[in-house]
């Protein structure tokens, strides 16, 4: 979710398909090979099994795909937005995202 862009899962993820954006990080869904090692380590739980994928949350399936070919690949972790704290539980933050 916008502001929060933690990258505890980025390690775990034996694909690599976690892409960066500014205040965002995105998973392609076409290289996820849905292993789920990445949903526990989400420290916000940010991050749904693709058949655990909220209605209302569905809208960032085509949006992590459209953006993770745009964006960098991101394989190590880095130390959180130092924002980070406050974006966290806030509602409707899409409108945040920056591209």
């Amino acid at each position: 979710m916008p502001g929060c862009k933690l990258t505890d899962c980025v390690e775990v993820c034996p694909v690599d398909c976690f892409y960066e954006g500014p205040n965002i990080l995105v998973i392609n869904p076409d290289e996820c090979i849905d292993c789920d090692l990445c949903v526990p380590e989400c420290p916000v739980d940010a991050i749904y099994a693709e058949d655990d994928l909220p209605a209302e949350q569905a809208e960032f399936l085509e949006l992590n795909a459209e953006l993770s070919e745009i964006w960098p690949c991101i394989t190590d972790q880095k130390d959180p937005m130092p924002d980070h704290e406050k974006w966290d539980g806030v509602a409707g933050k899409r409108k945040f995202l920056e591209r």
